[in-house]
């Protein structure tokens, strides 16, 4: 048998995308060609000059696959992300774009008369039919049960071929029956081609296989022997117009030309790279492939048969001659073809190709550490044990990396890095993200729960009669389903008999649910049958846990009692629904936007800590642990420790590090850990009390009348002590506390109140006023003295001075600025004042700074949120708990002498 030519020197090159092209397309008015590519774009070029006509952009993710209708009025491209983007066939213009499935679209095809599109996804296990005029989904998706490569619909558009994970499945495109399905290679399926009369199939395999079958569609049996040849897997499968030849794309660097009468090849080209794609010009005359060269490589047809047969001789110069007579003819062709033939039996050279290599290539071992590194990052992020839907193992990270090893998607990325060129971080990183994209899950925990124990080793499917099992079984379901190969369940998925692991998993719960591809919300309460509003009284949203579970994620689906979605609602993401957003709004007291956006960190502790103050725990240490993420606070998992220790430590974090003195604004009994923070979060469901609001009219209406009866010097003396305070100071349970302090000089016992205690109180410089408490307090008065010292505090806040709090200072994730930034005087037009003289420019500062002072003063006399603190050793005072906000008021704002700034030292 003659060996078949081996072409390396293509007749032309498109070059222009920026990643690996994965699909190509030819118009049926033979004057133009569309590639996508790993770029996200598409282009349109001209095949007469080889020029792009147009740089079609739009998606946000990689571009997989194309597909033109027959007419050429419409390119459908599809992505990574499971979009598909419909354009104009004549303009390139976008005209709709659908979100066609939840992950990678691995097929399209339009149907001959072009109605209908067809579209199959690796994760979702359905082929989706869309009508074209309106762009809706045409009656019923074709369930194919397990992962699909390919959909082709026949020449006559009556079947609709699909290649999946196991076997090719054939079925009725109009009632969406199968007619049969058999087992065409060892394990993948990757391409399909029907010949134009419609009596073959042609079918791929992956690189265990790297075979093309035939298989006749009438018995459905295979014809012949597998075409051999390719040793790694086939990405594609074209065939002429005429049904005479056949061309494939493989990994193995190599195009084959195929002749279908004997399928023996004719011909191979030689890429320097993996290919993706191949198809036919419209005439037949000449191939397209393309791949991770980043180029559209053009082939001629003609005359391939004759000069394979000349070369049995190895008669070069009949060869040759041939050849120069085809190329001779052809419009499109600039270099005479000996030339290049030449030019590659010299890059052909062993010398020179070592040389080659030595410059440009790298060798696996760095390719694998470049992919080791881009997982190691990606699973930082994620659980450390993570359910494989697909197998129903529980896989810890090692398993993980396995999987991934011995998967398409890590054969494909390795071979497809060959050169340093190749080693684009962003492309191995998106393609690492893909596998390991993970669904986890928020609920409620059942009296009895699988745990890891039970599941630890063996198969998840396969396990009977265990408590939760269900559960389990039905959340992994949704998970497949979904298109999603790994999940996550707190119940079974952490090892809690191991403290260092359990730690590390209370720490990283937020970052877990913020990094997943979707959180699945399970309420196990609601029944199907429940109508708008039934989110709002299910048990779910009672749990401490659940806050951050439906806080952190950018992706959240509810589901039912059953398993079906809530309230219908189809949409890929529960979070863009307004009208649940609506309801979790209504039930949790959190504003539709920060449910959407929300941000972890100290900024609005007081908000957040009210949002998460009616939530429960069956644990009680988990009142502040569930709250770790929120704040963005890393501190030790100390179970055993009691309630009022770890939310000691947790709000004591929170105002060491941000110096934020909010979170001292409760009712309700004190902790154990420090008299200045509650003993239960529940003491911050009651709203913080606001300060009553002032017009500008009325600020400066209070300066005006402050200018004549107060001394500019001593305000302004006031004003920087006060700007010059330092930050309140928490460390070891003990709280140095900036403040304005009030001296008590009477506190007398109310009579007729039983369940509480009710005292009047009087205090230096402030207005009279009763405070509520359970503690028993020492009355007395100037009358009748005590020796233990009280004073009402205002506990310093610096946004009165029209600076920024110190929870508000920009830090890396929000506005850029450094804290250097932010002006200690406020908004000074330094710029304005550069001209003046030194005089002037003094004169101009003292004046800014007295009118600072003044306004002041004007803040100073509104009523305020004060804490009453009762001396215990000399230096040392705790606050006396109340079961109402203490409301005090200066007497008279313009006393700056009772202005008493103190830093008391609490315990």
């Amino acid at each position: 048998m003659s060996e078949p030519i081996t072409i390396t020197t293509p007749l032309r090159l498109f070059k222009g995308h920026e990643e690996c092209i994965t699909a190509v397309t030819v118009f049926p008015d033979k004057r133009r060609m569309v590639t996508g590519s790993n770029d996200r774009t598409l282009h349109l070029w001209d095949l007469k000059t080889g020029v792009a006509l147009k740089k079609m952009e739009g998606h946000r993710n990689l571009v997989w696959r194309l597909a033109v209708s027959r007419d050429g009025q419409l390119i459908a491209s599809g992505d990574n992300g499971g979009d598909v983007i419909v354009w104009h066939g004549e303009t390139g213009e976008s005209l709709t774009k659908i979100k066609a499935h939840s992950g990678s679209i691995t097929s399209l095809d339009f149907s001959p008369d072009g109605t209908v599109l067809a579209t199959g996804s690796f994760w979702g296990k359905m082929t989706y039919l869309w009508n074209t005029t309106a762009w809706h989904l045409q009656g019923n998706p074709i369930e194919c049960g397990i992962f699909l490569y390919c959909v082709r619909y026949s020449p006559s558009g009556e079947l609709l071929a699909i290649a999946t994970k196991h076997d090719i499945q054939i079925y009725n495109s109009g009632t969406r029956k199968c007619v049969t399905s058999f087992k065409a290679h060892t394990t993948l399926n990757l391409s399909l081609a029907w010949t134009p009369d419609g009596t073959r199939l042609l079918t791929g395999g992956y690189g265990d296989d790297p075979t093309i079958r035939e298989w006749d569609t009438t018995p459905w049996k295979q014809v012949g022997d597998p075409w051999t040849g390719h040793t790694d897997q086939i990405n594609a499968i074209a065939i002429n117009p005429a049904g005479t030849l056949v061309a494939s794309a493989s990994s193995d660097y190599h195009v084959r030309l195929w002749q279908l009468s004997d399928r023996r090849t004719i011909a191979v080209f030689k890429h320097s790279i993996a290919n993706s794609c191949v198809t036919f010009s419209v005439n037949g005359n000449h191939i397209f492939s393309g791949g991770y060269d980043k180029m559209i490589s053009e082939w001629t047809t003609i005359a391939t048969t004759t000069v394979r047969d000349t070369c049995i001789d190895r008669d070069l110069s009949t060869d040759e001659e041939l050849l120069m007579q085809d190329i001779n003819t052809d419009a499109n062709n600039h270099i005479p073809y000996v030339h290049r033939s030449k030019a590659s039996k010299l890059d052909d050279a062993p010398e020179a190709q070592i040389r080659d290599l030595r410059q440009q290539y790298v060798c696996p071992s760095e390719a694998e550490d470049a992919i080791r590194g881009a997982v190691s990052i990606e699973l930082s992020n994620a659980p450390l044990r993570l359910l494989n839907t697909s197998t129903g193992i529980l896989c810890d990270r090692a398993a993980q990396l396995n999987s991934f090893k011995t998967s398409p998607e890590y054969k494909e990325l390795l071979s497809s890095i060959t050169k340093r060129s190749d080693l684009d971080m962003e492309r191995i990183k998106e393609v690492v993200a893909m596998y390991f994209r993970c669904v986890l899950l928020s609920h409620r925990w059942e009296e009895t729960e699988v745990l890891l124990h039970h599941i630890q080793n063996k198969d998840v499917r396969k396990l009977k009669g265990l408590g939760g099992i269900t559960k389990l079984l039905s959340f992994c379901k949704v998970a497949r389903d979904a298109g999603y190969l790994w999940a996550w369940m707190d119940t079974c998925c952490i090892d809690k008999s191991n403290n260092a692991e359990l730690g590390e998993s209370v720490q990283s719960m937020f970052v877990w649910y913020r990094h997943s591809a979707l959180t699945i919300v399970y309420l196990s309460d609601v029944p199907p049958s429940s109508q708008p509003g039934a989110l709002a009284s299910s048990v779910w949203n009672e749990r401490g846990w659940t806050f951050q579970e439906f806080v952190a994620p950018k992706v959240v689906r509810f589901y039912h009692k059953d398993w079906s979605l809530y309230l219908n609602d189809r949409s890929l993401n529960h979070k863009e629904s307004p009208a649940i957003m609506k309801e979790l709004e209504s039930a949790t007291g959190i504003d539709a936007q920060a449910l959407i956006s929300f941000r972890p960190g100290m900024r609005d502790a007081r908000q957040k800590l009210q949002w998460a103050s009616k939530r429960v725990t069956t644990v009680q240490e988990d009142t502040a642990y569930s709250l770790f993420g929120i704040f963005d606070v890393h501190l030790p998992v100390i179970y055993g420790e009691r309630k009022q220790s770890a939310l000691g430590r947790l709000l004591q974090d929170i105002v060491s590090r941000s110096g934020d003195i909010t979170s001292l604004d409760w009712v309700g009994q004190s902790s154990e850990f420090n008299s200045c923070l509650p003993a239960d979060i529940i003491s911050y469901a009651t709203p913080p009390y606001s300060l009553p609001s002032l017009s500008e009219d009325e600020i400066q209406t209070a300066v005006s009348s402050l200018r004549n009866i107060v001394l500019v010097d001593l305000a302004s003396k006031l004003y920087n002590l006060l700007k010059n305070t330092n930050a309140p100071l928490f460390a070891n349970c003990r709280l140095r506390l900036p403040c304005i302090a009030f001296r008590v000089t009477e506190v007398k016992r109310k009579r007729g109140h039983t369940a509480h205690f009710t005292y009047g109180v009087k205090a230096e410089g402030l207005r009279d006023l009763l405070i509520t408490t359970d503690e028993t307090l020492i009355q007395f008065s100037r009358t009748r003295p005590t020796q233990q010292t009280f004073f009402l505090v205002r506990p310093w806040d610096r946004r009165l001075l029209g600076l920024p709090d110190f929870s508000e200072q920009p830090t890396f994730a929000d506005e850029g600025e450094s804290v250097g930034d932010w002006s200690e005087s406020g908004s000074d037009d330094t710029d304005e004042r550069s001209s003046n003289s030194p005089g002037e420019e003094k004169l101009s500062v003292d004046s800014d700074v007295h009118l600072r002072s003044l306004r002041l003063m004007v803040h100073l006399g509104q009523a305020f949120s004060a804490l009453l603190v009762a001396e215990q050793r000399v230096g040392e005072y705790k606050r006396v708990a109340s079961d109402q906000y203490i409301i005090a008021q200066v007497k008279d704002p313009a006393s700056i002498d009772i202005m008493n700034i103190e830093t008391l030292d609490i315990l």
